[in-house]
């Protein structure tokens, strides 16, 4: 085996052992993890998150996650807590406890005042028999068979389950509290995710011209409305502004080519009758989908009969939507 394909190879191996942990994970869920989802749903506090080396950039991760995703948390270095942030510890909050061990000096140390405090407390470990364990008001298993680690030394398959676990806690979380897109959208306004969650059709459609013909425009009136607008088709109304139609460049292009040029032909003949549409309050990511669905790059914009416009592709290009 060359030195590239070893390289290759433990690459793989490497992915394997955290494959078959995450696996196992799904088969140590119990009674505890239900316990631990109903403590914190019921807190009045938040979920102050802890842990000691490779544990507390995971648990790093996990506030991030929870606090995304409507739970309230913040995170505690273990080494820092127990040289005066145990402070930020609230009477009403939750404490996590992350240690594949359970028996990490800082660990211990944090244990005793935690329980001083009063706060419930949940650990996250591998060492069913631990300090952590035996102290903590419910425990999560995050056990693991063996580190992807070549010497199995080294936190890898054991922090993919905690971060792997602590995602599991959120979504559970997500789906007893009835957390939904409208929220989501609320806890992440910025970028493209944002964007996506929030911005609507008429946010967009309004920076666009707004090209109208009737029934009985002619076909030069309409080829100097399409080309003075510039979105490559116009709306065909009735006199109240009721959408009858719509006419694009394309459908220009394919009536001369069959037809050729008659002055005698009007904006009704040739207009194409119940357009692809969108309400002017749907999301800017739902026109994308109709779009693509049907294979368009426009849509006309309508309150209920009622024209108002278009949005093209462009105005979603620049939005960042796509």
């Amino acid at each position: 085996m060359s030195k590239a394909e070893k390289i290759i190879e433990i690459a793989k191996t490497t992915i394997r052992k955290e494959a078959a942990s995450v696996a196992a994970l799904e088969h140590l869920l119990d009674e505890r993890f239900l316990q631990a989802v109903a403590l914190i749903h019921a807190s009045k506090g938040r979920v102050v998150v802890s842990g000691i080396g490779k544990s507390a950039i995971v648990a790093q991760k996990i506030v991030a996650t929870l606090n995304s995703t409507g739970t309230p948390a913040a995170f505690l270095h273990a080494a820092d807590a127990i040289h005066g942030d145990l402070g930020m510890i609230q009477a009403d909050d939750v404490v996590m406890l992350l240690s594949k061990s359970g028996e990490s000096p800082e660990i211990k140390m944090l244990l005793s005042f935690i329980r001083g405090f009063g706060n419930t407390l949940i650990g996250m470990t591998g060492n069913l028999q631990s300090g952590l364990a035996r102290q903590a008001n419910v425990v999560l298993n995050a056990s693991v068979a063996e580190e992807a680690c070549l010497n199995n030394l080294a936190p890898t398959s054991s922090t993919t389950v905690q971060m792997v676990l602590g995602d599991a806690l959120a979504m559970a979380l997500m789906e007893v509290r009835g957390f939904g897109s409208e929220d989501f959208a609320r806890f992440h306004p910025g970028g493209t995710l944002g964007k996506r969650l929030y911005l609507r059709v008429q946010e967009l459609y309004t920076h666009n011209e707004r090209p109208c013909v009737g029934t009985a425009t002619s076909l030069r009136d309409v080829i100097i409305e399409i080309t003075s607008k510039r979105l490559g088709a116009t709306a065909v109304t009735d006199e109240a502004g009721r959408l009858l139609g719509i006419i694009t460049d394309g459908d220009l292009r394919r009536m001369l080519e069959k037809n050729g040029l008659n002055e005698t032909t009007k904006a009704g003949d040739i207009m194409t009758k119940s357009p692809k549409t969108i309400e002017a309050d749907a999301l800017a990511v739902e026109a994308l989908d109709l779009m693509r669905t049907h294979d368009i790059t426009r849509l006309v914009v309508t309150h209920g009969t009622e024209y108002l416009g278009f949005i093209d592709l462009n105005n979603l290009i620049r939005e960042g939507i796509i």
